[in-house]
C-alpha cells in the first residue's frame, strides 16, 4: 500500500465499524423474538459483544494486515490446521447473503414503488444488484469509503426515524405488543425463540473487517480501538432502537423477516407516502453499501488464503494495478448470480429468509476458531507487542474467551438441530441444517483438499489480471 491510500481517519473507521455491523436487514428478523428481544440483545451484548470487540481489538492491532481472522488462527493453530477451512466458511457466507440481499432489494423496491414484475425481470434486477456490488467491492477501500460513509448515515437516519415514530405511536396510541415484564423476559423452553439468537450474534460480527483497513489507516494501533468502542457503543444504541420501533408497530407473529423494516414504517406513519419511499430508496442504497464493505474484508481474507495454499489460485488472483483482489470478488458474483437463477425454483418461497439463514450459520461456524486463537497466542506468543491488550487476570480472560465460544456454538445448535420434533421446526430448519452445513461443509472439504493438493504439486497460486 502507498502512503496516497493513507486517507482513512477515525471519523471514517467508526462510520465503517456502523456501517459494517449494524445490519439493518437483520433487525426484523431479530425483532421476530418477541419483546424478550431487548433481554437477549443485552445478555448477549455484555456476555458476547463486548469480549468479541475487545479481542478483536487485541488481535486487530497486535497481528495486523490483509487476512484479518484468517490470519489471527493461522498465527495460533497454522494454516492447514484449520486455516482453509475458516477461510472458506468466512467467504462461502458472503456471496449467500449477497444473493439474500439482492432478493431482499428487489422485493422493497417492488413494494415502496408499487411495481408487479415478472421473474424475468426480478432475476435481472437481482443480477444488476450482485455485479455492481462486485464491482465496486474490487475497487480499494480509500476509493470508496464515501459509499461507507453515507451509508452510515443512511442507517443512522433510517433506524432513527423508526425509533422517533415508534416512541411517537407508543405514547399516542400504544404499542403493537405487550412490554410489561413478564414479556420482556425470555419465555422458558421456548425453541422458537431461541433459535433466533444467532440472528442477534450475527449482528454483532464484523468488526475484524475494520481491523483489516490497518494499512489504510494514519495509526491504526490507536484507530482500531477507537473505532470499535465508539462504533459499538453507538451500534449497540441503534440496535436496541430500531428493536423497538418495530415492537412498537407489528405484532410479534404478523412480522415478516424479510419486509418487517419497510411494513413497520407503513404501519407507523399510516400509509406508504413520501416519507416511507424516502425510507425504502435509503434501504435500498443501505443493502448495496453493506455488502461492498463486507467485500473488503472478505475478498482480502480469501486472498490471503490462497497465498498460503489452502484456498484454489483463482481466490488470489490480484487486479495488476491496485493489488486488489478480484478473483475473490469475481467468483462471489458467479456463485450470487447461481443463487439468484435458482431461487424462483426453490419451494421455500422466502427465498430472502432462506439464503440470510444459511449465510448466519456459515458466518457464525467461521468465527468458532476466533476465541481459541485468541486464547492460544496469549500463551504461546506472550512476548509480541500489544499496543492494544485485553484487560484482566488470567481467569478473566479465561471467562472472556470461553463464554462468548459457547454461546456461539450453542446458537448454531439451536439454529440447525430440530429439538422439539415438530413438524413446523423440522420443515424450517432441515434445509439450513442440509444446506448451510453438511452441503456446505463437504464442498468446503473438497475445495480445500484441491487447494492442498495443487500446492504440493507446485502449482502456482497468486497471479495477476492485467
Amino acid at each position: 500500500m502507498t502512503n496516497g491510500k493513507k486517507k482513512f481517519r477515525l471519523f471514517d473507521a467508526v462510520l465503517m465499524a456502523v456501517v459494517v455491523v449494524l445490519v439493518v436487514e437483520s433487525a426484523a428478523p431479530a425483532a421476530a423474538i418477541g419483546t424478550s428481544q431487548f433481554f437477549w440483545w443485552i445478555f448477549l451484548l455484555i456476555l458476547f459483544f463486548l469480549p468479541y470487540g475487545l479481542i478483536s481489538s487485541e488481535l486487530g492491532t497486535a497481528y495486523a494486515g490483509d487476512g484479518g481472522l484468517y490470519d489471527w488462527v493461522k498465527q495460533a493453530f497454522g494454516a492447514r490446521w484449520g486455516g482453509g477451512r475458516l477461510a472458506w466458511f468466512y467467504w462461502i457466507n458472503y456471496p449467500i447473503w449477497m444473493a439474500s440481499l439482492a432478493v431482499l432489494f428487489f422485493q422493497t423496491a417492488e413494494k415502496i414503488f408499487g411495481l408487479h414484475l415478472s421473474t424475468a425481470v426480478s432475476i435481472i434486477v437481482q443480477l444488476i444488484f450482485v455485479w455492481v456490488v462486485v464491482f465496486v467491492g474490487n475497487k480499494p477501500v480509500s476509493e470508496s469509503k464515501w459509499i461507507m460513509n453515507l451509508a452510515a448515515f443512511a442507517k443512522i437516519f433510517t433506524i432513527a426515524s423508526l425509533a422517533i415514530l415508534g416512541i411517537y405511536v407508543a405514547v399516542t396510541k400504544g404499542v403493537a405488543n405487550d412490554f410489561s415484564l413478564h414479556n420482556l423476559l425470555p419465555p422458558q423452553l421456548n425453541v422458537k425463540s431461541l433459535s433466533n439468537l444467532s440472528v442477534i450474534i450475527f449482528n454483532f460480527l464484523g468488526f475484524e473487517v475494520v481491523a483489516t483497513m490497518a494499512d489504510d489507516m494514519d495509526n491504526p494501533k490507536k484507530q482500531i480501538p477507537q473505532a470499535i468502542i465508539y462504533g459499538g457503543a453507538l451500534i449497540a444504541f441503534f440496535y436496541l432502537i430500531a428493536a423497538f420501533g418495530m415492537s412498537a408497530a407489528i405484532p410479534t407473529d404478523k412480522l415478516s423477516a424479510s419486509s418487517g423494516l419497510i411494513d413497520s414504517f407503513i404501519l407507523l406513519v399510516g400509509n406508504l407516502n413520501w416519507f416511507v419511499i424516502l425510507i425504502g430508496v435509503l434501504f435500498l442504497y443501505i443493502l448495496a453499501s453493506e455488502m461492498v464493505s463486507w467485500a473488503l474484508g472478505v475478498n482480502y481474507v480469501a486472498d490471503y488464503a490462497a497465498k498460503d495454499h489452502v484456498l484454489p489460485s483463482i481466490f488470489g488472483k490480484e487486479d495488476a494495478k491496485g493489488g486488489m483482489p478480484v478473483g475473490t470478488g469475481y467468483l462471489n458474483g458467479i456463485v450470487g448470480t447461481i443463487l439468484v437463477v435458482v431461487a424462483p425454483f426453490i419451494p421455500n418461497q422466502d427465498i430472502f429468509w432462506a439464503f440470510f439463514s444459511l449465510n448466519v450459520v456459515a458466518l457464525l461456524i467461521s468465527y468458532t476458531m476466533m476465541f481459541p486463537a485468541f486464547l492460544k497466542l496469549r500463551y504461546s506468543d506472550p512476548d509480541h507487542e500489544r499496543p492494544f491488550k485485553v484487560p484482566g487476570n488470567k481467569f478473566m480472560i479465561q471467562l472472556m474467551t470461553w463464554i462468548p465460544e459457547v454461546l456461539l456454538i450453542a446458537t448454531i445448535v439451536l439454529t440447525v438441530v430440530p429439538l422439539n420434533g415438530s413438524q413446523e421446526e423440522i420443515s424450517a430448519k432441515m434445509p439450513i441444517l442440509i444446506g448451510g452445513v453438511i452441503i456446505t461443509v463437504v464442498i468446503g472439504e473438497i475445495v480445500v483438499r484441491y487447494a492442498e493438493h495443487k500446492s504440493k504439486v507446485g502449482t502456482p497460486v497468486a497471479n495477476h489480471i492485467n
